[in-house]
């Protein structure tokens, strides 16, 4: 239930817009209703303003962290709003529900989840004319959303998306006195110029807005320090870095639980089963059922792993295209599993899978529940990224997933994505299909043996392991929650 003080300031906007229509509808009455409406909405705009600013005992220990989009696959939101969680903050999280959040944040008393409705096949007459009427109602809704809840210290928002997010949180907290910080991810004005191109109107409206309502925000993270550069430099932002780091979840999976997982997957997915009938028994791994003793099989496949949204992005195709190339290269079964099993074209990229007819590769598509996917990136032999940065300044969270799991990784090549892959130490950088090819042949020609280079790569994540993002968090965005106001 909506708090009193939102109520009452629901109740003066509604009396005031009465007024006002009033003046508006009676314009030839004796009684001066211009005269009164002003003095209706001039009494009752302030009562307004006081109830929307009317603080409790309660209000410092209160965050907003708002996404515009899916809950369940926004973990860096999931991560701020478990981070402060712990520090003792009750949280108010907005955004979609169309995914499952991991369990942590589902089963914490102190994070409170408020779902939005994502508008989905708005038609409205021309495309301009949708997308005006996607952003009004989104406005609309947001503006409901954040003036009913109570009173936050904090609105931690995330961008991109930011239209209508950034213009609407930043009203709200100016007439709510809070704190407005934006979490910049990357640019959303670069995603859209990706299907529209740079010069359309559209995009060089989402850049104007962008540049023009982020400087707003009372602080500003970002996920690189090339962004927080470019932020100064051309927006006149300054901003935090805050680069992305694994959560603890996200580790190397104990031989049980690997078994326990792959067992769960080979009821599912064929893929995963081992050609005998043995129950103890799949592609990967084989259980004693005299002691329990869970064993790595020796011939069994490298287990790759990659994570896609099944875009049109030509650097989706780069491994698809090319594994018809490496199946004779050796005599191994590559099994490539990509995570992220949802997306427009899905069905199309299947469609090119099937017809490769490929031989000594298997490829399976699984959608994973949260709990179980760094179950599955702490089981690979080897990660792929085809994250392409729409801006070149930031990086793609999968890959740092990757690397709290020791996992190494191919990663296809952007702008500053050095600041995290760094080439023959952790992994490989490749520019197109061709290269990654030939490295998965490197990598793999050995497998299983962790005497080659992808034996010395996860040697090297073991042994450079940085901040986890407990601490990082702790060090980075803390003081700015609890700076005095």
């Amino acid at each position: 239930m909506a708090p009193r003080c939102s109520c009452t300031a629901l109740l003066a906007v509604s009396l005031t817009v009465l007024a006002l229509l009033a003046g508006l509808l009676a314009p030839h009455s004796a009684v001066r209703w211009p005269a009164v409406s002003l003095a209706v909405a001039a009494a009752l705009l302030p009562l307004w303003g006081r109830s929307l600013r009317r603080r409790d005992d309660g209000t410092s220990r209160r965050v907003c962290v708002l996404v515009l989009g899916d809950i369940g696959r926004s973990p860096r939101m999931q991560y701020h709003a478990l981070s402060l969680s712990k520090h003792g903050y009750h949280v108010t999280f907005v955004g979609f529900s169309e995914t499952k959040p991991h369990q942590d944040v589902l089963s914490e008393e102190k994070i409170t989840i408020v779902p939005i409705a994502e508008l989905k096949g708005v038609r409205v007459g021309p495309k301009v004319v949708s997308y005006v009427t996607k952003v009004t109602v989104q406005s609309l809704q947001l503006l409901r959303v954040l003036l009913t809840m109570e009173l936050q210290a904090h609105v931690l928002m995330q961008n991109p998306p930011g239209l209508p997010s950034i213009a609407v949180t930043w009203f709200v907290c100016l007439l709510r006195g809070s704190r407005f910080i934006i979490d910049w991810h990357n640019y959303g004005y670069t995603i859209m110029a990706l299907s529209h191109g740079p010069a359309h109107p559209i995009v060089r409206l989402a850049k104007w807005y962008e540049r023009f309502f982020g400087p707003l925000a009372s602080h500003n993270l970002c996920v690189t320090n090339a962004m927080k550069v470019d932020l100064q430099k051309n927006w006149g932002i300054k901003a935090t870095t805050l680069y992305d780091r694994p959560a603890s979840i996200f580790r190397e999976t104990p031989l049980k639980l690997q078994h326990e997982l792959f067992v769960r997957l080979a009821a599912v997915y064929p893929q995963f089963r081992h050609a005998g009938s043995e129950a103890e028994r799949t592609i990967f791994s084989v259980r004693d059922p005299a002691d329990g003793t869970v064993t790595l099989r020796a011939e069994r496949p490298a287990l790759l792993l990659s994570s896609t949204s099944w875009t049109g992005s030509p650097a989706r195709c780069l491994q698809i295209r090319r594994f018809s190339l490496i199946q004779n290269m050796f005599p191994l079964c590559v099994f490539l599993c990509v995570c992220a099993g949802k997306g427009p074209q899905k069905e199309h990229y299947m469609k090119l899978i099937d017809s490769l007819h490929l031989e000594h590769v298997e490829i399976c598509t699984p959608w994973l529940e949260a709990e179980d996917y760094p179950l599955l990136l702490g089981s690979a032999d080897l990660g792929v990224c085809l994250h392409k940065s729409s801006s070149g300044l930031d990086l793609p969270m999968k890959v740092v997933d990757m690397f709290g799991c020791c996992l190494p990784v191919c990663a296809v090549h952007f702008n500053c994505l050095d600041e995290l892959v760094k080439h023959e130490e952790n992994g490989l950088i490749f520019k197109d299909s061709a290269e990654l090819a030939e490295q998965l042949k490197t990598l793999l020609s050995d497998f299983p043996s962790s005497d080659g280079k992808l034996g010395t790569f996860r040697r090297n994540l073991h042994s450079s392991r940085g901040q986890r993002w407990d601490d990082n968090w702790d060090q980075n965005v803390l003081p700015l929650i609890t700076a005095p106001r």
